[in-house]
């Protein structure tokens, strides 16, 4: 076998073996992406905007549901809340 098919099949398991890994941690930091389809932008759903959502249900005095189970027209809601929203809100 020569020493170039070597660092080949070298390479392409190390590949193998890293992708997965690699997707699982990206995807861990990201979170997914929502469409607002009322200003026609996308979130990307991570950590920080589950904080601004966790505060909208607080203030707006409602159960803590997963956002994409929430009617149309609550979603509605939060999107015309959140664009409204310039600084960070509080930590509760």
């Amino acid at each position: 076998m020569s020493l170039i098919s070597k660092h080949i099949r070298t390479a392409l398991l190390t590949a193998a073996l890293l992708t997965p890994v690699m997707i699982t941690g990206c995807s861990a930091h990201v979170g997914y992406r929502v469409y607002d389809p009322y200003y026609s932008d996308y979130h990307v759903w991570s950590p920080g905007e589950t904080v601004y959502y966790n505060h909208w249900v607080a203030d707006n005095h409602r159960a803590n549901v997963d956002f994409r189970k929430l009617p149309p027209e609550d979603q509605h809601q939060y999107w015309t809340w959140r664009h409204s929203q310039s600084v960070p809100p509080p930590h509760h």
